[in-house]
Order: structure tokens, then sequence, then C-alpha cells
């Protein structure tokens, strides 16, 4: 039971220190975010997150470019539907492929580019704008998820990297 949490734990924070050093001006607007809300003086604690919307935009642009499961579990279709003009029939196994929807140009501007502004952008604009950010929606909501598990995982992604973001200058060395 402990074990099965560990990768959606530490993938996304390996990525997303990946993505920062990566992308110095992104870990600089991050840092000086934290330092803004946080300080310097003061340890970050859980109440802290929620004034830390830059650091919340890292976290879901890291979960949209390296998912820790590509597709989601599979579903039993209830019924007969029609999808694109193919007929699915009623008790089909149905897999969602959340990388291709994650990745897709038609959902996403640039889907390969770290640009964790764009979830800022999203919480600003309206969910029935020109793109369909409610397809966005999925990467982070399945119901067979939303558990005590993914609260704690995801309490975990944040705290480590205010810790390690807040605590350590790194960046890449330049050969």
């Amino acid at each position: 039971m402990f074990s099965g949490g560990t990768d959606t734990s530490t993938v996304p924070i390996e990525w997303a220190l990946v993505e920062l050093l990566a992308n110095p001006e992104k870990m600089a607007l991050l840092q000086n975010e934290l330092a803004e809300v946080v300080g310097n003086a003061k340890l970050v604690d859980i109440s802290d997150i929620p004034n830390l919307p830059y650091l919340t935009a890292v976290v879901k642009e890291t979960m949209r470019m390296h998912l820790v499961v590509p597709l989601v579990l599979s579903h039993k279709l209830m019924q007969s539907c029609e999808l694109f003009g193919y007929e699915i029939l009623a008790d089909t196994q149905v897999f969602v492929n959340v990388w291709a929807i994650s990745h897709d140009p038609c959902v996403w501007d640039n889907p390969s580019e770290f640009l964790p502004r764009r979830f800022l952008e999203m919480s600003q604009a309206s969910v029935h704008g020109p793109k369909n950010y409610v397809l966005s929606f999925l990467l982070f909501i399945d119901t067979n998820f939303l558990s005590h598990g993914l609260l704690f995982a995801s309490f975990l992604i944040n705290m480590y990297y205010v810790i390690f973001i807040a605590r350590f200058q790194c960046q890449l060395e330049v050969s």
C-alpha cells in the first residue's frame, strides 16, 4: 500500500526539477514567488500553498507533460454510443489516452514546451473560451483516483518543490 504511491510522487518531482533546471527563468519566477509570499526566514507550511499560484501552475504543467500514468484505467461502456463516426458497443472496455490529450496541439498551445503560465491564464479565462480547456481537466480529475492518497501525493509534491526551491540555488553546468 505504501509503495503504490511512490512513483506518483517521485516522478513529478524529478521531472519538475529537470524542467526548472532547463528553464532557469521559470525557476527564478518560482523562487521570487516563494520569497514574496513566504519570505526567507520562515519555513513553508501547508497554509502557504494556496497563496503560491505559480507553484501550482508548475506542478500542473509538470503533470501535463510527464504523466505518471499515460492511460486512464479502463472503463466499460454501459450503453452503445457513436464517437467520431464509429459505433462503440455496450460493454466495450475503453482506455483514455491521457498522454495524447496532454500533448494535443488542438487542446494546448505549444504542447512540447514547459509553460506553467498556461495554467495561470486558464484560471483567469472562461473554460468555454477559444480552446476547449474543459478537456484539460481530464488530466487531473478521475473519480477512481480522488482519494486520500492523491491528496497526500499532491501535498508531498508541493511541499518538496517549495522546500527544495526555497533552500537551494541550482543550475545546470555549462560544458
